[in-house]
């Protein structure tokens, strides 16, 4: 047997058998879960177990991806943890003998007959990059493969030509090709469709909603008989001035620092009735002086390219994956177990973490606590049987960070839903008003973002730039209201009289202002207000007539 080495304070592991067979060696296989991948995946931006402790990986299945130059392979994993939960991770790994391919961007030494190199993850070759592209152009030869490979009728491109790793860090890896397609791989994978292949695919089929990613082609995996895991997903890439939270926060800058340059009296501002809709030509002048009306032109538009996602997403009466369902016991008994279970998750945080707030952000955490049972009792009062509107597959995730601005308009992209929920859950039909409470609480972000960051520029005390914001987020919410409910009726989709809307909206709020204070909590403490401030608000409910 070879010896192991170390090089530069780093194992060189060593095996008597070339890159070929490697895969096949069960010491290999052992070594690269117990030895190499824990330290390596640990550091990695894409890992989601961060939070937990690991206990062992194990490969789950492994398969070539090569053509007549070159070998790589792909590998699914299987990521056990201590608190008794598992995550699958695709990785697609490859033998360099030069470094400069890969820098110091590398998994591990490898000796492999005497022959010195690393093992690196493929991504970062171009020849591997190249050949999956190259794969999905030819997609009819592998359709019925183990490994498939299709390519979407939408799919114009001739030939490869160049291809680059996106610069931003993300939870999967992006390839651009071309400049003109983008590939995302998905890291964490799931022993079924991912719903962002399902519903770009969907969507790009029906042809009704232009502002989303054209489906171009997939690679995915047949795991047995009856499941698949989706590996890859490519789309068109959308030329765009960036998204749609840093857009919203640009301007929502502009408008505090405009604020603060007029001083207005904030007496003569009031925010609307809660969740009243409100046309544009039916906002105060004394706020259009200081938020311009490019700025709700903006939402407004945002609210027509939502309802036409969840017009095109509620239309389907033949595929069952798509078509509208009523409201039911098993959905609400559904909803209230996991909300319940959320719930209290973030009231044990919020306890946990109560010495390390102060100030209001205290304050407001000890509201949260003395309310609990009448949260508890609201998260409990889902009665389906009061609710005519229909649920549809939506979004799932929607806030602004999803959503790409082009010319004043607005692309929405990235359909996995809510990275927290199991796979099936993410399939479970939702009210569309969900994906409603979901950018309505990413203005909310946005506005308050605004503000701590940038406060000590303003002419105004903290709590009194707080008055501002809630006068600013009321009147957002009614003008994408406006727009979203008008366009939503006219298409004839389902979505309920205004009682209901205003309900499920005030439910969904709630569950997802729950929702975000676990990570704000965890990752982002002082942050935590701005969840806690949305709880507070729609309990109390104070705002003017």
């Amino acid at each position: 047997m070879a010896q192991d080495q170390e090089i530069d304070g780093r194992i060189s592991f060593k095996y008597d058998t070339d890159w070929n067979t490697l895969t096949d060696l069960e010491r290999f296989r052992k070594e690269l879960c117990d030895d190499i991948l824990e330290p390596y995946i640990l550091s990695q931006r894409w890992y989601g177990g961060k939070a937990s402790a690991l206990k062992y990986i194990e490969i789950i299945d492994y398969f070539p991806i090569e053509d007549n130059q070159d070998l790589f392979y792909g590998v699914v994993l299987e990521v056990n943890f201590k608190e008794a939960f598992v995550h699958n991770y695709f990785l697609p790994i490859a033998f360099v003998t030069d470094q400069s391919l890969i820098g110091d961007k590398f998994i591990a030494h490898l000796n492999l007959n005497g022959t010195a190199g690393f093992l690196v993850d493929a991504l970062l070759l171009e020849s591997f990059r190249k050949q999956i592209f190259e794969k999905i152009l030819e997609g009819e030869k592998y359709r019925y493969k183990e490994v498939a490979y299709r390519r979407g009728r939408s799919n114009t491109a001739q030939s490869y030509e160049s291809s680059r790793l996106m610069g931003v860090e993300q939870s999967n890896t992006s390839i651009v090709y071309n400049e003109s397609y983008i590939l995302k791989i998905f890291r964490r994978v799931y022993v079924d469709e991912n719903p962002d292949y399902e519903i770009s695919k969907y969507l790009t089929m029906k042809g009704i909603f232009k502002n989303t990613p054209k489906y171009l082609g997939s690679i995915t995996l047949k795991f047995s008989n009856k499941n698949v895991i989706t590996l890859g997903l490519m789309q068109e890439l959308v030329p765009n001035q960036g998204d749609a939270w840093e857009y919203f926060v640009h301007n929502l800058k502009l408008t505090f620092e405009e604020l603060s340059r007029q001083k207005p009296k904030l007496e003569t501002l009031r925010p609307t009735r809660y969740l009243q809709q409100i046309a544009i030509t039916d906002i105060p002048p004394a706020l259009l002086a200081w938020c311009p009306v490019e700025f709700f032109e903006d939402v407004s538009q945002l609210a027509l390219r939502t309802a036409q996602m969840h017009i095109a997403l509620g239309q389907e009466r033949v595929n069952t994956a798509f078509t509208p369902q009523a409201f039911s016991s098993d959905y609400s008994v559904w909803l209230k177990n996991r909300l319940i279970y959320q719930f209290e998750n973030r009231i044990n945080l919020v306890e946990n973490n109560l010495h390390k707030l102060e100030g209001l952000q205290l304050d407001l955490a000890n509201e949260l606590l003395s309310k609990k049972k009448i949260i508890r009792k609201q998260l409990l009062d889902f009665d389906e049987a009061l609710l005519k509107s229909e649920r549809l597959r939506i979004h799932g995730d929607y806030h602004l960070g999803q959503v790409l601005v082009k010319e004043r308009d607005f692309y929405i992209i990235d359909f996995e839903g809510e990275p927290e929920s199991t796979i099936r859950d993410r399939k479970v039909k939702q009210p569309p008003i969900k994906d409603i409470a979901g950018i309505f609480r990413s203005f909310n972000y946005a506005i308050y973002a605004t503000i701590f960051n940038n406060h000590e520029q303003y002419s105004y005390e903290l709590e009194e730039l707080f008055e501002v914001a809630e006068v600013l987020y009321s009147h957002i919410v009614g003008v994408f209201l406006k727009t979203y409910i008008n366009e939503m009726q006219t298409a004839n989709l389902n979505i309920g009289y205004i009682k209901e809307i205003e309900f499920l909206l005030q439910y969904c709020l709630l569950e997802k202002a729950v929702y975000e204070l676990g990570y704000e909590l965890n990752a982002r403490p002082r942050w935590a207000i701005i969840p806690l401030k949305g709880i507070s608000n729609i309990l109390n409910q104070q705002h003017y007539e």
